[in-house]
């Protein structure tokens, strides 16, 4: 850690898709880095899977600077420093489970050519054992569980070799039970790895569990509320949920969104 991964100083968006303007984010000011698991956390319509799709190069942004690894985002997706996980799988179904997990291997593979940002590419076969994954890798997409298409979408992820992550609510769809096993095994994988995570959610429990940082986010237009630092020990053990120092971090960052959108 140490070294800044992204940095976002006075950061706006306004969609103007309509007569009337709508002001999704304004003066972001946000340091992430390196090696952080970093959680935007707030309610629906709070600008958080705007300013990620920002981050990721997928949407421009109006005022402000974003930079990551000392470049444009999409100079870095280019360079294939960054992996992203939407909430659906985003699978291809002709495609084998492992054929998915290495597409990124047989995609710009100029950029490969060109490491940078720490890029190292993961042996397909090693992410899929370690996602549990590794008896389907020749099953189809459609022939999975949700929970199951997931951790492919994961394997893609970090079989990329992208030092940086960026994911848009990947549990939302999956039941509790699939939701809670998977965030445990992400964790497991990325404490191997510790790659940069910037994840979207709105549960508090599920911020508190995955982060080292969670930005709390308030209403439209989207600022920054609070910078919450997770003071509780790596890795993560199982049944940390119900553990009274789980409880009242989740109690201190509900409190800040509180706060937020109350106005205070």
């Amino acid at each position: 850690m140490g070294h800044d991964t992204i940095t976002l100083s006075r950061v706006g968006k306004t969609f103007r898709r309509s007569r009337r303007p709508v002001r999704a984010l304004s003066d972001i000011d946000l340091v992430i880095e390196d090696g952080t698991f970093v959680t935007l956390f707030g309610p629906s319509g709070c600008g958080k899977s705007t300013l990620l799709r920002i981050m990721a190069g997928l949407q421009d942004h109006d005022e402000g600077e974003v930079s990551l690894f000392g470049q444009t985002p999409r100079a870095a997706v280019r360079q294939k420093n960054i992996a992203w996980i939407p909430q659906s799988s985003a699978l291809l179904p002709w495609l084998s489970v492992r054929s998915n997990a290495a597409l990124s291997t047989v995609v710009n593979r100029a950029a490969d050519r060109r490491p940078a940002g720490g890029r190292t590419s993961r042996d397909v076969g090693t992410v899929l054992a370690e996602l549990g994954l590794d008896d389907f890798g020749g099953a189809r997409p459609d022939q999975l569980s949700g929970g199951m298409r997931q951790r492919a979408a994961l394997a893609r992820g970090f079989v990329h070799g992208a030092p940086l992550m960026l994911m848009d609510e990947p549990f939302s769809a999956l039941d509790e039970f699939t939701r809670e096993s998977l965030r445990h095994r992400l964790l497991d994988v990325w404490e191997r790895h510790r790659k940069t995570v910037v994840l979207v959610t709105h549960s508090a429990a599920e911020a508190v569990l995955m982060s080292d940082v969670i930005v709390v986010m308030t209403p439209r237009p989207g600022r920054v509320r609070a910078v919450v630092e997770v003071d509780l020990p790596r890795p993560r053990p199982r049944g940390i949920e119900d553990t009274p120092e789980f409880l009242g971090a989740v109690r201190r960052v509900k409190a800040e969104l509180r706060a937020g959108w109350d106005g205070d």
